[in-house]
């Protein structure tokens, strides 16, 4: 007879689900019941901020919470299947992630659950679909439930109630409705407070179909056999010029506004836990400093990004290379830069993304009231910085501010956790690095906000009368007695 036992599989998710039973079950929602408000918190990204967020609100007993992604299904959400094009995460693997301090929930134990503690060892970083894989495993194994086609397009602040919460317009599964919510989580992505950015000499030429930004959907089979131009330096930058590479472009040629590419990381606050945990305490100038540092040193690409690329003889490199103009003629692209004319037949805008809550068309409504860090900081005139002084100057629960004080309270319901908040914490947004320190305060943020927002109820709720558990024919036996012990004297 064969052992059954020998040949059963282990179960990979044992010490997941051993965590889970010892860590006990969530508490019940406790936050109380309003009339018209359908979720107590609504989560704008379905994607791996969006999903820590639900479990961590989930364990703060914190229900009724509403996590909606544009993504028509799990497979297309997110960034990593999609316009992501890195081999690996450009993090160190062993960062915490959306496990929040819970070991075996995070990616290392799911890894070598699956492959063994020597395959994870021989990683250097994550590979970028394994972490997709990761991602789909931990919203499964917790429960997490992602609505997919459910795009945000206007958040309306309503305050004739006795509690203030937003009307949210959706465009659900193509069908118009309107849903409720007394907080909002926008875990939206790169472009959440803003848009991507190409620069205006290629309006044109994007116009007639000739230019992509890499945030949109490239069809890179299509650039097989043709001279492709990529403008930008950074990682996003040299990842699409390999893809295009490496699906059969003739020629690919790359643009850098600097005569170098940038090798050294300018902010390494992470590394330095006294400045990274207390950052949203920092003096404004410190932290314009520090970002206007980053701005303008450039973002580092990978050394694997650039030797992607290096492999290929057909790829070429253009420093201190400024476009001057672009005339789009018979389906092709010719870019005047320096005192070069140089032909192309596409061009992928590998620019960034520009931040301005008021250029997001579902933030229309509450936009003229955020506070801006042009607003708040004034540099000196060496150190101005437009873009930056656009990003909005956010609280210590990563909520958005008033620009004039007691004009639009409500806005503290709203909070950012998307590269939009960059100027004030010191790091993106919505990266995995980051979700340790910010997802636990703006939790317990949002847990302040709705106690105190319902304190009378609350307050009712622990007045109330509690009946006892037991009387005292429990204990009266015991009770002492004076008559006993002085007839034991006598």
């Amino acid at each position: 007879m064969t052992d059954t036992l020998s040949t059963q599989r282990p179960d990979p998710d044992h010490l997941a689900r051993e965590t889970l039973r010892l860590l006990g079950p969530a508490p019940d929602n406790w936050v109380p019941d309003h009339p018209g408000i359908d979720h107590n918190v609504a989560i704008i990204g379905g994607g791996q901020s969006g999903s820590a967020y639900s479990f961590a609100l989930r364990r703060a007993g914190i229900g009724r919470v509403a996590v909606l992604d544009a993504a028509p299904d799990g497979s297309r959400a997110g960034v990593w299947r999609n316009r992501a094009r890195m081999h690996k995460l450009r993090t160190l693997k062993s960062l915490v992630g959306p496990e929040l301090g819970l070991p075996t929930l995070g990616f290392q134990a799911w890894y070598e659950a699956r492959h063994g503690a020597e395959a994870y060892a021989s990683i250097d970083r994550i590979p970028r679909t394994v972490w997709a894989d990761y991602l789909d495993w931990y919203r499964e194994f917790l429960g997490i439930e992602v609505r997919y086609g459910v795009r945000v397009l206007r958040i309306e602040p309503v305050t004739d109630a006795d509690v203030s919460y937003f009307r949210l317009h959706l465009k659900d599964q193509g069908e118009t409705r309107v849903e409720t919510a007394r907080k909002v989580i926008l875990a939206n992505g790169v472009a959440g407070n803003g848009t991507p950015f190409v620069p205006a000499v290629l309006a044109k030429a994007q116009a007639a179909g000739l230019v992509a930004h890499t945030a949109d959907p490239i069809d890179f089979d299509a650039l097989q056999g043709k001279t492709v131009a990529v403008l930008g330096a950074a990682a996003s930058a040299f990842d699409a010029a390999a893809v295009a590479l490496e699906a059969g472009a003739a020629a690919v040629h790359l643009f850098a506004r600097r005569d170098h590419i940038a090798a050294t990381p300018v902010i390494k606050v992470r590394a330095y836990p006294g400045i990274y945990d207390n950052y949203l305490s920092l003096p404004d100038a410190l932290r314009w400093e520090q970002a206007l540092r980053y701005r303008r040193a450039g973002s580092t690409p990978p050394a694997d990004s650039i030797a992607r690329v290096l492999a290929f003889p057909n790829f070429h490199l253009h420093l201190n290379a400024d476009w001057r103009s672009v005339d789009a003629q018979s389906g092709r692209l010719l870019a005047q830069v320096g005192d070069e004319t140089l032909p192309f037949d596409f061009a992928i805008a590998g620019t960034g993304y520009l931040v301005d809550p008021a250029v997001r068309p579902e933030l229309a409504d509450i936009a003229p009231h955020i506070l801006r860090w042009r607003d708040r900081y004034h540099p000196a005139d060496n150190a101005r910085d437009d873009e930056l002084g656009a990003s909005p100057y956010l609280g210590t629960g990563l909520e958005y501010l008033e620009k004039v004080p007691g004009s639009a309270p409500w806005l503290r319901d709203v909070h950012v956790h998307n590269p939009g908040g960059f100027a004030s914490v010191g790091v993106p947004l919505g990266d995995v690095p980051c979700m340790r320190r910010d997802i636990p305060a703006t939790v317990a943020r949002i847990s302040q906000d709705l106690v105190l927002a319902d304190l009378a109820r609350h307050e009712q709720r622990i007045r109330t009368h509690v009946p006892p558990d037991f009387g005292e024919e429990l204990y009266g036996s015991a009770l002492w007695k004076r008559a006993d012990v002085a007839l034991a004297a006598d």
